[in-house]
């Protein structure tokens, strides 16, 4: 069993995954939802088949989010979408990372969740859940073949970065950028991000 909450700051707790007797597909997850059995006020998503709480946003959590919002939504005008705590659709399963930067769509996605092909780039804030983000959620992100992760690590104040995801879950390459570093998006060159900027 895996923590149940990975957002926020608090004491962690473990907790039974909801449901968890059962393994979810996206597609009975997203039933679920068109059929009312979940609504927003559930705060969960779908990690691997099972159907996972959310923990609430503490407010350097919250800070870190917008920022990102507020800087990734500037420099990528007119060449992506930027989505905040929006899923994104996975073979197995179906989580709400922070932030993602997608491909153009004439429809904005209003026809389906992005799937990998149609991602750039998703980012985690991470404090309490750091150790989830780090082994569940980036092996999950890299055997998805999400082509860059990162972790806005506030517990040790960097910022991680992923690119080129293996097989294996692994990342062929990974940087831990401190405060006073910057970092390029890799889908929109010469889009620059400093760690400063976002922490």
């Amino acid at each position: 069993m895996r923590l149940a909450c990975r957002h926020g700051t608090g004491i962690p707790q473990r907790r039974e995954p909801l449901m968890a007797i059962t393994k979810y597909s996206v597609d009975d997850y997203e039933e679920m939802i068109r059929q009312g059995d979940l609504t927003e006020n559930d705060r969960v998503e779908l990690i691997r088949g099972e159907i996972i709480p959310k923990m609430a946003m503490g407010p350097r959590h919250g800070s870190c989010l917008k920022r990102f919002n507020r800087l990734v939504t500037q420099r990528a005008a007119g060449q992506a979408i930027v989505g905040i705590q929006d899923p994104v659709r996975l073979a197995d399963s179906e989580p709400e990372p922070d932030v993602s930067l997608l491909r153009l769509r004439a429809d904005s996605y209003a026809s389906g969740h992005p799937q990998p092909p149609e991602i750039f780039l998703l980012v985690e804030v991470s404090d309490s859940w750091l150790d989830d983000d780090r082994n569940i959620m980036r092996l999950l992100y890299a055997q998805s073949g999400i082509q860059e992760f990162w972790i806005a690590n506030l517990r040790d104040d960097c910022l991680e970065v992923y690119r080129g995801p293996q097989p294996d879950g692994t990342y062929q390459e990974t940087r831990i950028l401190p405060r006073g570093q910057s970092t390029d998006i890799a889908a929109l060159p010469g889009e620059v991000i400093a760690v400063d900027e976002v922490l």
